[in-house]
């Protein structure tokens, strides 16, 4: 029988129970993957080039504003739709992928509390493709810790605030148009995870970059520090109320970036599996001529990566279900998406490349790129252990913000 690639099999899903609107969207996703991005993923990796042609591209087709609401003129989808997108995307190049993902997360915060005002200035030119946002969270004196910044917001008048402070792996950095940077304007003593978000223009006065990213993998990323001296922005650019982000936190940024990051992986996964099959079907012996195809131990071992990414998938689709349905227990099941496709990534990456042996294990191979990809999946805030900590806090019925 003719049995279709994996790679392929994952975008058929898409007209299984995921709606017509979904399935023309990811078909659309796949063609740009094939047309656009594939043909950059060599050099967007081996010069640490962002991937522009891939992000214009997606721009222009309509997916800027893939989670923005359909009343703020965007596509109104959710956390499926992001996992998926990113998925196909990731299966040609995560830089892409997350540098889309980032983008949609920014969004998407933006979106959640919305005024007029920030709608006409920011949403409506992302869900026309003429803005690219991203978030800006991290700090080094706080690590993966993103819920605590030290970056200090200060009211300068009635109309302007004045930031200060310095951000690390900002995706998109010095790329995007916007920037949602998270700061310190509560009482000092408030408790944890009560900052403030604010959209920083790109053009900023005061706001500076750090040196280009030259990182092992997700070489694309171009995840910058950035320097914040005294940047001016205006009060409409806050985004909901003074050191009331907590909210946010748990409700739009960790769900949102978790599942874009989700689906990115799973996309690395998925080629790498892919890659294993193609190279166990081609190659014969030469003493023998019998294909690897046919040894049993290898047809097992392929099968049981197969399990283990179809298992890794199925989570991950359901967890963003159920997130979008609103579900009540849907963010531990968010959380534990993100954990299990990071060890997923990761293993499937190296057992694919024992499977090609000295073929994937060669400088430049495309397993050399994945592997370098997949193991950004545990180091990228929310890491798996912060996640792992947090789902035993939720089942126990702890607070997850604790230290």
């Amino acid at each position: 029988m003719q049995v279709k690639s994996i790679r392929d099999r994952v975008t058929d899903r898409a007209s299984t129970g995921t709606g017509k609107n979904l399935e023309a969207l990811l078909h659309k996703a796949q063609e740009i993957a094939r047309e656009v991005v594939a043909p950059a993923t060599e050099a967007v990796d081996r010069d640490a080039r962002w991937p522009e042609a891939g992000i214009r591209a997606l721009q222009q087709a309509g997916f800027g504003g893939l989670v923005v609401p359909a009343a703020y003129g965007g596509q109104g989808h959710g956390l499926l739709a992001l996992a998926r997108v990113c998925e196909v995307l990731g299966q040609e190049c995560a830089s892409t992928a997350i540098c889309f993902g980032m983008h949609s997360v920014g969004a998407s915060v933006i979106s959640a509390n919305a005024t007029p005002d920030q709608q006409a200035r920011f949403l409506a030119p992302i869900c026309e493709g003429r803005h690219i946002t991203t978030l800006s969270l991290s700090e080094a004196g706080t690590g993966a810790h993103f819920y605590l910044p030290q970056t200090s917001l200060e009211s300068l008048s009635a109309e302007r605030y004045s930031l200060t402070g310095t951000k690390t792996f900002v995706t998109n950095g010095g790329h995007a148009d916007s920037y949602v940077v998270s700061a310190v304007a509560a009482d000092p003593d408030a408790p944890v995870g009560q900052f403030s978000c604010i959209v920083v223009p790109a053009d900023a006065s005061g706001l500076k970059w750090g040196q280009s990213w030259d990182g092992l993998g997700m070489r694309g990323n171009s995840s910058r520090s950035m320097e914040l001296h005294g940047v001016e922005v205006p009060h409409s650019n806050l985004l909901g109320k003074e050191g009331d982000q907590i909210w946010y936190i748990f409700n739009v940024v960790t769900p949102y970036f978790l599942m874009a990051m989700a689906g990115t992986f799973l996309g690395v996964a998925t080629t790498a599996l892919e890659e294993a099959r193609k190279h166990l079907m081609r190659r014969y012996h030469a003493h023998t001529g019998s294909s690897l195809a046919q040894t049993s131990v290898l047809q097992h071992r392929l099968g049981t990566l197969w399990g283990m990414l179809e298992r890794t998938r199925r989570l991950t689709y359901h967890a963003a279900a159920s997130f979008d349905a609103g579900e009540p227990d849907a963010l531990m099941a968010v959380m534990a998406a993100k954990v299990e496709v990071a060890d997923c990534a990761v293993a499937m990456v190296n057992e694919a490349m024992t499977l090609c042996g000295g073929i994937g294990y060669r400088s430049g191979s495309r397993l050399h790129r994945l592997l370098r990809d997949a193991r950004a999946a545990h180091l990228m805030s929310p890491t798996t252990d912060i996640l792992r900590v947090w789902i035993g806090r939720a089942l126990m019925g702890q607070p997850l913000l604790t230290d």
